[in-house]
């Protein structure tokens, strides 16, 4: 080891170099290779010995193939970090599933049918199946004839475009698969950029791999643009040519097809040379692909371009009243973030049958009694008491010249018609619907109310005075109750606006709106529970799935059996009391008028236990009309005999027995601090009988004398103002009644009543103070009333 060692240091520091450093010695190359190993293991081979140089050679770095990998390397190393960076800025695998736009809204109907849309929406949506197997062959001919084979990206297509192209000097065909232009559409601008074809790209694989083929084509045939504001082929066959798509022909098959590339350019109805070329380089390569015969390409081209042009089915808005309302109502159930990224389609409750008739009937009031009541709108909101659900809604007369809803938005007084709350919280009490009080002049703490006929019947049953909507007896049962159990059960039945503890709240003071009114009668419907009134079912994401669904319970409001009794009363106001107007004829029908001062809102809200509905008429500016809430009962009548043609017959639960019955609401009797009971004097009675003999009336000394009670009012009650007093009128029950208040088309009935009919009016009596006299006038019809139709 010694020797080998002396004899190493002798060596020149290259062992491979034998000859070379100043000396011939040299070693058999397995004799160095072992040397090498073995020093290597004794730590003693000098560190600057190059071993591994064989004599001539280069270092690395000057290497071609050195140079080379690390390119190669680096170069992958990039593109996974460049595909990296590009799946960062592309949206969730979950969204690949998208089949709506961005920034779009669609609200259909309960059926499924559209009733608005906004954005760039598909007016409608198609399965793969509902589409003509041509007009699919055509667009996969067109736009991508590799669509089956490729996975999103079709090199080859692209290199046959490229080729085309150049052979064309222009621009003939594209290189862009199917798959990628949907991506395009969905998620992707159309800036011309590396970066969004680069995204293109990769979304379109990824679509490859969430998607089928089917799925793709589907998405694809009813979102591309294809001119015109028509979006899918469903909206093309109707923009261009006003069929379905099954009854287009090949030739127009094509020509839709074609115009995908550049719907401006090929577009049929601007550039009709142009289209027809691109429909017949359509053609030619279905024939290349042999999708059709040479036979049925000859016959298309020589097919004539003949277009018969539409509207976009899209700008179209159904319903336009309750669509508004709808969008309004969406902030309550979906974030902001939600609704700005849009492609939501929002299900509703709308029942498009029911709608139509709805507004033909408030259409038909408005052209006839409107004429010549003097009012000049009308609003009418029926829903389904069992769940809440909105199944029609007129918000007004012309919704392209005044958006305001009168059903959701108008807040006016409701005269009568709050008068079932305050009977159903004395029924709850306990007390009995034959409990009299005395019909007769009344003052407390100052305030007087009045019936309108300014008569007196003297002692009469709750029933009664409900049924001939008596104001004084209305009071009174307030002031046994008390405002909190009163105030209390008309909010829990839906009633959402402030309600003041006034004693003319017993006769319609405070104002409410249609939509909650009327809900909150559909309680009595459902035998005392309350389902909140609502008109969506369900809130659909870009990708269909359900983000909102409706779930509202339905809540105890009222005790049954004083809901069962509310109900035989309010039938009775519509048999033989102030509803009878709103008479069906094979079903039972419950509800009440209600008008309020100088017949300014004219309501009438009844039910039948599938449906509650609401009537309103008047005017905007609030000035008075000339009409009756027979009128509003009448409308009622006009929607309901239709909207339930077909469905079955439902009688509402008999009345409970009245013996025993204990109340289920605490009554908080009011304790007045004056109260001044007047007698009825004889002349009042001799004035009634005198008032049914002259039913005729004219309006116009109607109002001379509202407005001097109104004066006299004004002076002796502080918790009414002249324009918030409501004169809430007890409406006649006889004959007379109900077929003078109609027009020639009105339906005429003759009702009975327990007691001699009282002065025939056209509006309920207020609630006003008055020392005028109760007599009927004998004055002569103004010039208004001899200008009305006859009903003979």
């Amino acid at each position: 080891m010694g020797k080998l060692t002396s004899w190493f240091k002798r060596r020149p520091t290259n062992l491979s170099d034998s000859g070379r450093g100043g000396t011939n010695e040299s070693l058999p190359p397995a004799y160095l290779a072992q040397t090498r190993q073995l020093l290597s293991k004794m730590k003693i081979l000098p560190s600057k010995m190059r071993v591994n140089r064989a004599p001539g050679a280069r270092p690395l770095y000057r290497r071609i193939w050195f140079w080379a990998g690390l390119g190669v390397g680096g170069g992958i190393v990039a593109f996974i970090y460049g595909i990296s960076l590009i799946d960062r800025t592309l949206p969730d695998q979950s969204e690949l599933n998208a089949v709506f736009r961005e920034q779009t809204l669609t609200i259909k109907a309960a059926d499924g049918t559209i009733l608005q849309q906004q954005g760039e929406a598909t007016r409608e949506q198609l399965q793969l199946e509902q589409i003509p197997d041509n007009l699919k062959k055509a667009f996969i001919a067109s736009e991508d004839r590799r669509f089956r084979q490729h996975n999103g990206v079709d090199p080859q297509g692209i290199v046959r475009a490229g080729l085309n192209n150049l052979r064309s000097q222009g621009v003939v065909e594209g290189g862009s698969t199917i798959t990628q232009q949907l991506t395009r559409i969905l998620f992707l601008k159309q800036e011309q950029t590396i970066w969004r074809k680069l995204k293109e790209v990769r979304l379109a694989q990824k679509m490859e791999q969430e998607l089928t083929k089917d799925q793709i084509l589907e998405r694809y045939l009813n979102l591309v643009y294809l001119g015109s504001g028509a979006y899918g082929v469903a909206d093309a066959a109707w923009v261009y040519f006003s069929k379905t798509p099954d009854q287009l022909s090949l030739a127009e098959m094509a020509t839709i097809a074609g115009l995908a590339p550049a719907p401006s350019l090929y577009a049929p109805d601007k550039n009709p040379e142009a289209a027809k070329r691109r429909r017949d380089l359509v053609l030619l390569r279905m024939q290349e692909d042999k999708v059709i015969t040479p036979e049925q390409r000859q016959a298309a081209i020589q097919e004539p371009l003949t277009l018969k042009s539409s509207l976009p089915k899209r700008v179209q808005v159904e319903s336009p009243y309750f669509t508004s309302y709808i969008q309004k109502e969406l902030p309550k159930y979906v974030s902001p973030d939600v609704l700005k990224s849009g492609g939501l389609v929002v299900e509703t409750t709308l029942n498009p049958s029911w709608q139509k008739v709805a507004e033909e009937a408030v259409a038909k009031t408005l052209r006839n009694q409107g004429r010549w009541e003097n009012f000049k709108q009308a609003a009418m909101v029926a829903i389904d008491p069992r769940n809440g659900e909105i199944k029609a809604m007129v918000g007004g007369k012309d919704f392209g010249k005044n958006q305001f809803n009168r059903v959701t938005q108008a807040q006016r007084q409701p005269g009568s018609t709050f008068k079932g709350f305050v009977y159903a919280t004395a029924i709850a009490t306990g007390k009995s619907p034959y409990d009299s009080y005395e019909d007769a002049p009344f003052v407390v703490d100052g305030y007087e109310p009045k019936n309108y006929s300014e008569n007196f019947r003297g002692s009469m049953n709750i029933r009664d005075a409900l049924t001939r909507s008596v104001n004084i007896v209305a009071v009174k049962v307030l002031i046994d109750v008390g405002f909190t159990p009163t105030i209390k059960l008309a909010h829990d039945m839906g009633i959402k606006s402030e309600l003041k503890p006034t004693y003319s709240l017993a006769l319609g003071s405070n104002e409410v709106n249609l939509l909650e009114l009327t809900s909150a009668y559909g309680s009595f419907a459902t035998q005392g529970l309350h389902a909140e009134p609502h008109g969506i079912t369900r809130i659909l994401n870009r990708q269909g799935k359900v983000i909102w669904s409706a779930n509202f319970k339905s809540k105890r409001a009222l005790d049954a059996d004083s809901a069962a009794i509310m109900t035989w009363m309010l039938r009775n106001v519509v048999e033989a009391g102030t509803g009878g107007a709103a008479q069906l004829d094979n079903r039972p029908v419950a509800g009440k008028t209600g008008t309020s001062d100088e017949a300014r809102d004219l309501w009438f809200i009844g039910y039948i236990p599938q449906m509650v509905t609401g009537v309103w008429l008047g005017n905007d500016n609030n000035r008075p009309t000339y009409g009756s809430s027979s009128s509003a009962a009448y409308t009622w009548h006009e929607f309901m005999e239709k909207a339930v043609e077909g469905m079955p017959v439902e009688k509402f639960p008999k009345r409970p027995k009245l013996d025993g019955r204990k109340g289920t609401i605490k009554a908080q009797s009011i304790k007045p601090k004056q109260i001044l009971n007047r007698s009825i004097a004889s002349k009042d009675d001799d004035s009634e009988g005198e008032s049914a003999r002259n039913s005729d009336e004219s309006g116009s000394s109607r109002r001379r004398r509202s407005r001097r009670r109104y004066s006299q009012e004004e002076q002796q009650s502080s918790d009414y103002t002249p324009r918030r007093r409501r004169r809430d009128r007890s409406e006649s029950s006889s004959s007379n009644s109900s077929s003078e208040s109609s027009t020639p088309r009105r339906r005429s009935r003759r009702v009975e009543s327990d007691s001699p009919p009282p002065q025939r009016s056209q509006r309920e009596s207020s609630p006003a103070n008055s020392s005028g006299s109760s007599g009927s006038s004998s004055s002569q019809p103004s010039w208004r009333d001899r200008l009305r139709p006859s009903n003979q």
